[in-house]
């Protein structure tokens, strides 16, 4: 049975994702990349507030350390003072590219990808930046999603979004990946696959952009759960809470005709909903000083 669906945050974001816990704080980060914003709520008081970083923020993820790494168009940063801080890696891409989603193995290592921004061109590209080392993957897309890499950083999911497709590889030293296996190829109907995200037991949770919904498959592909959401472009889910069993979701009204949103007026809202698993907490990225 699909659980029910709370709206957290009007939020209003053009194109919310990158949905991040910090235990710290008791508090859920997450990016409008159209917008240029950060955001932060806090699920305590209900508040929220929100800080304005120019370019495309991407994602955002912890460093060791304390503070937050962010990818925006073609370079990664620090978080300082709310606003990107200084650069730590430039990724050599075409003009046309940016950086998109992204998550942090429990090595300490960041994968990330990039994505032809006119989603058009199959330019993207999976990346591990490992402490100071850019690893480029034999892993292309118009637009990748993902990656998500189980706890014992052996296994890799990276999207290929508008293949509707869900590859899976094993993780090398090096850092590489090997053995690519198709793990889920969605239908017309289905939407098309945007962030995931492991939880607990291993089941890969799945954000369906133009989907109006959420989907959990076990590891050997079988449809578990799906959960519908009041607007159709999804983004991305994140765990939260104390116990790691709130799952929030991003979603995202960029490209949206003024019909389409009349009948989904909390598009670019922040949900949230009881999951029935716990996630698991993001590891913090290596970076160097």
């Amino acid at each position: 049975m699909s659980p029910p669906v709370r709206l957290v945050w009007d939020v209003g974001a053009a194109l919310g994702e990158g949905p991040l816990w910090s235990p710290a704080e008791q508090a859920l980060w997450f990016v409008d990349i159209n917008g240029g914003m950060i955001h932060r709520y806090f699920p305590e008081t209900g508040k929220g507030d929100s800080f304005y970083t120019s370019g495309k923020p991407s994602f955002i993820v912890p460093a060791t350390g304390g503070g937050k790494i962010v990818g925006s168009e073609s370079t990664i940063h620090r978080l300082t003072d709310d606003k990107l801080g200084d650069r730590i890696a430039t990724i050599a891409m075409p003009a046309h590219n940016r950086t998109n989603d992204a998550t942090v193995d429990t090595m300490g290592r960041l994968w990330l990808g990039t994505m032809d921004d006119n989603e058009a061109r199959e330019t993207g590209r999976l990346y591990c930046l490992d402490r100071s080392d850019l690893h480029a993957m034999p892993a292309t897309a118009i637009v990748t999603n993902g990656p998500a890499v189980t706890v014992d950083a052996r296994t890799l999911y990276f999207v290929d979004s508008a293949g509707r497709r869900i590859w899976r590889y094993a993780v090398t030293d090096g850092p590489e990946i090997a053995s690519p296996e198709l793990f889920l190829q969605l239908g017309q109907a289905d939407g098309y696959p945007d962030g995931i995200v492991l939880d607990s037991e291993d089941c890969l949770w799945v954000a369906l952009w133009d989907g109006w919904g959420v989907r959990r498959y076990a590891p050997d592909g079988t449809l578990i759960l799906e959960v519908a959401l009041p607007c159709s472009r999804v983004t991305k889910i994140a765990f939260g809470g104390p116990d790691l069993r709130t799952a929030y979701v991003t979603t995202a009204r960029t490209g949206l005709d003024v019909a389409e949103l009349a009948h989904q007026p909390f598009a670019g809202g922040l949900f949230a909903f009881d999951a029935c698993v716990a996630g698991n907490p993001m590891p913090s990225f290596n970076a160097c000083d």
